[in-house]
């Protein structure tokens, strides 16, 4: 038997197909399992080159078989034993084949498994790849969130610290103009100076030129001192406020737009336009071309409306400001006289201003005076002047009648009213006086209190007491009419003992009820056992508490003191009840506050827990003087409580009224609802028949078996 040797045959190559076809006539044999040889031989037959030899072996034999059978040959019992070995051999060569074909399949099996895992591991690097990739997006994601927090973080830091500088540095603060102060006044009143120079002057330099050509310098320094004027108090107007819903407003743009808004703004700009040019081409005697510098008139204006506000002394203020305007047009009317009578020549005719050569007309004082005379007794037409000859000269005298007629209906109109007003309130008062007189003759008063009464009524007058403080008021807000009566009254209300401890709101009510009274000499305020209704304040004067005879006197209060205030108040157990203890009489004339005791009870409705302390401390001054029962006190009842007592008792019936109609409506409605159901059941009876009955009584029968 021929033994194959693994290690000395050399390997053949052989292609996978020629495998695979060799290893598919192997399977035509038996197939078993090759699994109990020794690991030595099973790594024998491993690798390409023993398959290729146990293949062309087996072809070998197969060849050698078939020679054999065609010759008849038959060999031994040796070559039968040949023979038999050979099978085995092929068998185990078969065997074998087939282990490794299944061994090949494993390792194919592995090497697939193991590319499939180093795909796997591929993609798991590629996944794991990925979601770095996906890990690093997301960390630049955070990282840039992070970033654009710490970013706006740092921002809002940073506008913090701005917002707490600007905090802490004010905002800038633009000078404003308030017109209400008197920082605007005084502006007003310089600006005034100017306008009325170019008023005045500008005519009276621009017909007149030897006023121009003699004080040239002084009318140059005059004139851009005024310019200059101008200038600042443009920039003035458009810093100045004005009160929008209430609050002045301080945008300097919305000054500005409001400012371009208004006429005046126009006025301004052809006032400071720059017409002094002109005079370089026709010299500086000629002060007609800074008219234009008239057009600031409307401040002058201004001025004077605010003077008259503001004075004391408004009808003179208004009488005087009437002669001024009367006075300019006079001045401006001289002036044009004596600049037509030069285009037309002087001395050309009687009309016009004489010829200038004489030397009695040539002198410049001569010339205003003159001219200035003439434009009176032409406009307020009560002199004769030379007549016209020329056209011109009647149209001018025609254009100055009529204005003058204007002048005499104002002057008249004017001044007749400013002294109207004037004597208004002493009319009045005359009116007042007249009538009480004419009822006193009528009724047939005693010539004793009839000159009583003149006297008081003098005296009223003289001091100058007769304006009624409610009628003067009326018009202002309370709020105002508040604060004047606490600066005039509070501390003559602060001095009453009762008062002293107050709340602030209280005192305001009460100055505002606090009503001023005057007393002749001699005049009782009160006397003993009268009902006291009122309490009183002395503001000025003297008076005397005097014993029942009216001669002796006890003690004088003066300026400050008050008295009547227990009385008002109704305290319990009082042993004068509301009765006046003293009498009280005038030294002279004296002005006292009163207070009722309706107004001072109203006022605390408002405020109970002071009507108790103002209780207690009337009742602390009783005991002190030992004007009080105290038995009385504890047991008597504050008529106020009945009051509210009673008005708790008829709220409460009103309540119980109320839920008995309902209860009656209720009722009535219930009623109604029955009577219909009868109504119903007695219509369903008349229709039952005899055997619905029938059927009734059996049932009852039934039931009481």
């Amino acid at each position: 038997m021929p033994k194959i040797c693994t290690q000395q045959s050399s390997p053949s190559p052989m292609s996978p197909d020629t495998r695979e076809r060799d290893l598919d006539q192997l399977e035509s044999g038996e197939e078993r399992e090759y699994e109990d040889l020794p690991w030595s031989q099973q790594d024998s037959f491993s690798g390409t080159g023993a398959m290729g030899r146990v293949s062309r072996f087996v072809h070998m034999v197969q060849g050698w078989m078939s020679s054999g059978q065609e010759d008849g040959r038959r060999t031994s019992i040796m070559e039968h034993s040949q023979e038999e070995e050979f099978q085995e051999t092929c068998t185990e060569t078969r065997e074998q084949a087939l282990h490794l074909r299944r061994r090949n399949k494993k390792d194919d099996k592995k090497d697939e498994i193991k590319k499939d895992e180093k795909k796997d591991e591929k993609d798991e690097k590629k996944d794991e790849k990925k979601d770095e990739k996906k890990d690093e997006k997301k960390d630049e994601k955070k990282d840039e969130k992070k970033d654009e927090k710490k970013d706006e973080k740092k921002d809002d830091k940073k506008d913090d610290k701005k917002d707490d500088k600007k905090k802490e540095e004010p905002p800038k603060e633009y000078w404003i103009m308030d017109p209400s102060t008197d920082l605007y006044y005084r502006w007003l009143t310089i600006v005034a100076v100017p306008a009325f120079y170019n008023l005045m002057l500008l005519i009276t330099r621009a017909c007149f030129n030897e006023l121009q050509q003699r004080n040239t310098y002084l009318w140059i320094a005059l004139d851009y001192t005024a310019d200059a004027i101008y200038y600042m108090d443009t920039f003035v107007r458009s810093r100045t406020g004005f009160l929008e819903q209430g609050l002045l407003v301080k945008d300097i743009a919305k000054l500005k737009e409001h400012y371009k808004g208004t006429p005046q703004f126009k006025y301004d700009m052809i006032s400071m336009l720059p017409t002094d040019v002109l005079m370089i081409y026709m010299g500086y005697d000629n002060p007609e071309v800074r008219f234009n510098r008239l057009f600031k008139m409307a401040r002058l204006f201004e001025f004077f409306d605010r003077t008259e506000t503001r004075t004391n002394y408004p009808n003179i203020f208004r009488i005087s400001n009437l002669v001024l305007y009367i006075l300019i047009i006079i001045h401006w009317n001289a002036c044009i006289f004596y600049a037509i009578s030069k285009i037309l020549g002087f001395g050309s005719d009687t009309w016009v201003y004489p010829n200038i050569s004489h030397p009695e007309y040539g002198r410049l004082a001569r010339k205003y005076i003159y001219c200035l005379y003439w434009s009176t007794l032409t406009l307020t037409t009560i002199g004769e002047t030379p007549p016209p000859v020329r056209d011109i000269e009647y149209l001018f005298v025609v254009a100055d009648f009529l204005i003058g007629v204007l002048i005499f209906a104002t002057i008249v109109g004017n001044v007749g009213a400013m002294i109207s007003n004037m004597n208004a309130s002493r009319a009045e008062f005359q009116a007042k006086i007249d009538s009480i007189k004419q009822y006193m003759q009528f009724r047939k008063v005693t010539k004793d209190l009839e000159a009583r009464v003149v006297k008081w009524f003098d005296y009223l007058w003289t001091e100058k007491k007769t304006c009624d403080e409610k009628e003067v008021l009326k018009n202002l807000p309370d709020k105002l009419k508040a604060e004047i009566a606490i600066n005039v009254h509070m501390d003559t209300l602060r001095k009453v003992r009762i008062f002293q401890d107050c709340e602030v709101g209280l005192l305001i009510e009460l100055v505002l009820k606090l009503q001023p009274q005057v007393f002749s000499p001699g005049d009782y305020i009160c006397k003993k056992g009268d009902i006291g209704r009122e309490m009183y304040i002395i503001k000025e004067g003297k008076l005397a508490v005097v014993a029942d005879d009216g001669v002796t006197q006890f003690v004088v209060l003066s300026d400050g003191a008050y008295f009547g205030e227990i009385s008002i108040l109704g305290i319990k157990g009082s042993k004068a009840g509301n009765r006046r203890t003293a009498n009280i009489r005038s030294v002279g004339y004296s002005d006292l506050f009163a207070l009722s005791k309706d107004d001072l009870m109203e006022a605390l409705l408002e405020y109970p827990e002071t009507k108790k302390a103002i209780a207690e401390k009337g009742t602390a001054i009783l005991m002190k003087d030992n004007l009080i029962d105290l038995e009385a006190a504890n047991a008597a009842g504050d008529p106020k409580d009945m009051e509210e007592k009673i008005d708790q008792l008829e709220n409460n019936l009103e309540v119980m009224t109320a839920k008995l109609k309902k209860l009656m409506v209720d009722w009535s409605a219930g009623q109604c609802r029955l009577k219909q159901r009868i109504t119903n059941m007695e219509a369903r009876c008349k229709n039952l028949r005899e055997e619905d009955l029938s059927e009734v009584v059996a049932d009852k029968k039934e039931e009481k078996k």
